[in-house]
């Protein structure tokens, strides 16, 4: 084991209130043991090191996958690095963390999605009413209450995309999609963190979709599953327990 696998998950001294604690210690980082030990995980000689600067990224719209973009530049090289970094703040064991949400609409806009599956996934969240009689919901429809040939199209179109939907709900596109993940969990007076890249953390969620026991989807250990409550009651929702990176 390298020493970037030994430091990859640390007891940490305090726990994380925000995002701008993360971003305050690596700028820092002279100073911070812990943004020494993330900036190793990452590849980087401290010794190379000149400058960091580490931003929170809460003024991009829409926001981004990353929650901190950080700058370091290299001593010699005359080059700047950029890593963002998706920062997931977990305050118990085993609690799920949504990762994306939105309207089915922005869904079939990337991936452009049959009218079909998008008329089942509409009955799926509630924006459509059920169409059965007796639903378990009356404001909407379980994926085991649709026709079997409803099920296979809407399977089949999971399955055929499912790279890059994985890979748009945890990665993100664009200048600011997340290349690392960094899970801070306290519980009580325990603290911890954890940093992964992100391809690591792709292929751990990763997995075979199946029918969920309550009705919903699963791909691999990411759950899928109509948001409900308020706002945004009839949008589609993306979960993942954070906490799990912990053991991989």
């Amino acid at each position: 084991m390298n020493k970037s696998q030994l430091l990859g998950s640390q007891t940490a001294k305090n726990g994380f209130r925000n995002e701008r604690d993360i971003a305050d210690k690596f700028n820092n980082w002279e100073q911070d043991e812990e943004a020494k030990n993330w900036l190793i995980i990452m590849g980087y000689d401290l010794n190379g090191i000149e400058y960091v600067k580490a931003v929170v990224l809460t003024h991009i719209k829409p926001k981004p996958k990353s929650d901190v973009n950080v700058q370091i530049t290299i001593k010699l090289k005359n080059a700047v690095d950029v890593e963002n970094i998706s920062v997931k703040l977990v305050s118990n064991e085993k609690g799920f963390n949504q990762i994306d949400k939105h309207k089915v609409d922005k869904y079939n806009e990337m991936w452009n999605i049959p009218d079909k599956v998008v008329n089942i996934l509409k009955r799926f969240t509630g924006e459509l009413s059920p169409t059965i009689s007796n639903p378990r919901d009356s404001r909407r429809m379980f994926i085991d209450e649709f026709l079997e040939t409803e099920q296979k199209e809407l399977f089949d179109f999971l399955n055929q995309h499912k790279s890059l939907i994985i890979s748009d709900i945890l990665r993100g596109r664009g200048e600011f999609a997340a290349e690392w993940v960094l899970v801070a969990q306290k519980i009580k007076k325990n603290a911890r963190w954890i940093l992964k890249n992100i391809n690591q953390v792709i292929n751990y969620y990763d997995g075979k979709i199946i029918l969920s026991p309550r009705g919903s989807i699963k791909i691999g250990k990411i759950t899928v599953q109509r948001k409900g409550g308020t706002p945004d009651p009839t949008s589609l929702q993306f979960k993942i327990n954070p906490a799990e990176l912990f053991d991989i």
